[in-house]
């Protein structure tokens, strides 16, 4: 069943999700080779405690750290180790955070240093089927018309697009209703109401969509071992609209880099 939101319930969703983001912000200062994903765990677990947050995976399901960190063909759900980063890794991080109630919780695939130029283009391409998924969240679409957007946008660059593990609800619980895939048919599923929130999060290989579990429970590799990219933006229908809770901007700005790509899903402009 979908829990619809109040507007203020929103708004402390919001709050969550800025934490998330801002953690995912210092993050991003802090990757170079030869740091370990232990390291950057402990760093986002201080952070989100200093903003009066719980980590949000931390015993989610005995999940045994603060995030889940997954470098190149690992889609989701990484373990954080003491292995150090190398250059011409990418990181996939996952956070999440719990405040006043409601869970924040999106992802970010970091370069580590100069990375190969196909690798690269799955990390933009990749973002760039995020947007135009969040773009289908809207009044009266339905789950197959976000799906739809991302599976085509990625198959026709030639990509993989995995199948057993979805986007969803999100709230006063990590997961809700509804699961959002990254693939479907338009027209098909849940339809879209307002005051519904949601974590959009399209995880694309490389090469094969066909992925394995190791068996430490929890880590997912690409079957091929070719890299795998991984974003999630929060996102709550206001209005008929979508309208982002949490930003990569803290992110961009520690990275130096330039961007609008969030201003259309926004009512109003974001200060950091």
């Amino acid at each position: 069943m979908i829990i619809v939101k109040t507007r203020e319930e929103i708004e402390l969703m919001r709050e969550s999700a800025l934490i998330v983001s801002k953690t995912l912000g210092e993050i991003a200062k802090a990757i170079k080779p030869g740091v370990t994903t232990l390291q950057l765990d402990k760093l986002a677990e201080e952070h989100i405690r200093d903003h009066g947050a719980i980590p949000g995976f931390l015993g989610l399901y005995d999940f045994p750290n603060t995030l889940c960190m997954s470098p190149n063909s690992q889609v989701v759900h990484g373990i954080p180790n003491g292995d150090p980063l190398k250059e011409g890794d990418i990181i996939s991080i996952d956070c999440g955070a719990l405040k006043n109630g409601f869970y924040g919780d999106h992802a970010y695939t970091f370069a580590v240093g100069e990375i190969a130029p196909e690798t690269e283009k799955l990390l933009q391409v990749t973002k760039e089927s995020l947007y135009l998924g969040i773009r289908e969240f809207k009044a009266n679409n339905r789950v197959g018309d976000v799906g739809y957007a991302i599976q085509k946008y990625c198959e026709d660059h030639g990509y993989g697009v995995v199948r057993e593990l979805v986007g969803h609800g999100l709230g006063r619980t990590m997961h809700e209703d509804p699961e959002m895939p990254n693939y479907g048919k338009r027209g098909r599923g849940k339809k879209f109401v307002d005051g519904m929130a949601v974590a959009i999060e399209p995880m694309i290989n490389l090469g094969t969509q066909r992925i394995k579990q190791h068996r430490d429970g929890w880590t997912i590799t690409t079957l091929d071992n070719k890299p795998s990219a991984h974003f999630e933006h929060n996102v709550a229908l206001i209005d008929g609209k979508p309208e982002l809770l949490s930003t990569f901007a803290y992110i961009y700005e520690a990275l130096g880099i330039k961007s609008n790509e969030e201003d259309e899903f926004r009512r109003e402009a974001l200060v950091l």
